[in-house]
């Protein structure tokens, strides 16, 4: 990533806080925001229009000004949230629940289901050639529909229902070859019905009435823009990077994008969060789940549900497990430092798969409210240490 010393160096504001005005923190020392301080009385104080019209938002916007910067406090005023119906899907008799676009993540999450539904996985041993094989020509299916399909919905057609219907995931596991690996430069955007009439943060909650919350957001890279707006001890993020400012051109994640996610105004950009709910057959609540991650969020969220679902694994099991993660292109498959034994590589390798250099995906955070008890089982990812598990 590139949250380091030189990139947050970039900016005065951000190296007076963050770097202590090129000195740097030493263990021991005190951390102070004063500024960011006086933002947060401000909100509290006066309530969320303080941040789009008040001060803060006239401090935003004089030190973009003096960035040479575009935003006007008109466009401040004119943001309004947006909300959405999330999309719903069903993998194997369990109803899965997920983030709607502009994030890609809930469509994509359930066409890949939908197609590895298709195959008994649970047959399969849960770190075998044979399932990784599935679910990475799952990925490269869907990702190469994510970069030709998605966008915002307020702007573009999204082919969505089509997407994540199951007639359409078995014309795509038709295309899959159990002995072979896909090329990607074979794999195109599919052809679903027509339209109808990677340094985020994530948490789940679940109160002792079942009522759950799943809630991803981010600043794009690791301390996004890395610019702090002076005065406020605001970090401004770069989620620009998340449309497609050159359709067809890699973003800083390697991933393709196409025209229906290019720039325009008040439109807002794709993204892969999939804050994701499983409910049980009964129609309750059975885990909840998502991840940080740029595209590999989509992915970590189909290791952990297939983990579950499959494989019987709890959620702090199935948090743990090794990942995979293809996103169409590059085509290559990334998989986690000691996630594949030496013979599952060279099992891939044979079947075409070419592996790319080992990383850690994602940082999961989960809950599970167990059936027999209704005891609520917290997990998070041990891939990360700031992660935590708490009771209340």
């Amino acid at each position: 990533m590139r949250g380091n010393n030189d990139y947050l160096a970039q900016y005065p504001e951000t190296k007076r806080i963050y770097l202590n005005d090129g000195k740097f923190y030493k263990e021991g020392d005190v951390f102070r925001q004063p500024d960011l301080a006086a933002t947060f009385a401000r909100i509290q104080s006066l309530g969320p229009n303080e941040f789009y019209e008040g001060q803060t938002a006239a401090l935003i916007v004089n030190d973009i000004k003096r960035h040479n910067g575009l935003l006007t406090l008109a466009d401040l005023r004119g943001y309004v949230a947006k909300e959405r119906q999330p999309l719903r899907g069903q993998y194997r008799g369990y109803e899965v629940i997920s983030m709607p676009p502009p994030s890609s993540g809930g469509a994509v999450l359930i066409e890949m289901l939908n197609i590895l539904e298709g195959y008994d996985l649970g047959k399969l041993e849960s770190a075998s050639s044979e399932r990784y094989h599935l679910m990475t020509e799952a990925m490269r299916r869907a990702f190469a529909d994510r970069a030709e399909f998605m966008g915002d919905t307020d702007f573009v057609k999204v082919p969505v229902a089509g997407l994540i219907d199951k007639s359409y995931a078995a014309k795509l596991r038709g295309t899959i070859n159990s002995d072979r690996a896909s090329t990607s430069v074979e794999i195109s955007a599919g052809q679903p019905t027509g339209y109808e009439s990677e340094e985020t943060t994530h948490f789940t909650v679940v109160d002792a009435e079942g009522n759950a919350v799943a809630n991803t957001y981010t600043l794009n890279n690791s301390y996004g823009s890395a610019a702090v707006a002076k005065g406020t001890g605001i970090i401004l993020n770069d989620e620009m990077d998340d449309f497609a400012a050159k359709p067809g051109t890699p973003n800083m994640y390697g991933l393709i994008q196409g025209e229906r996610n290019a720039v325009a105004p008040r439109k807002r950009p794709l993204s892969a969060m999939t804050p994701t709910f499983v409910l049980r057959k009964d129609g309750s609540l059975w885990f909840t789940v998502g991840s940080p991650g740029g595209p590999t969020i989509i992915n970590t969220a189909l290791c952990v549900i297939t983990n579950v679902v499959d494989y019987g694994m709890n959620i702090q099991q199935a948090i743990d497990a090794p990942r995979i993660h293809h996103q169409w292109l590059p085509d290559e498959l990334v998989f986690e430092p000691y996630g594949l034994s030496g013979d599952t590589q060279k099992a891939l390798t044979s079947l075409g798969h070419k592996l790319a250099s080992p990383r850690y995906l994602g940082d999961a955070e989960g809950l599970m409210i167990e059936e027999k008890t209704g005891v609520r089982l917290g997990a998070t990812d041990p891939r990360r240490s700031d992660g935590l598990a708490v009771g209340y």
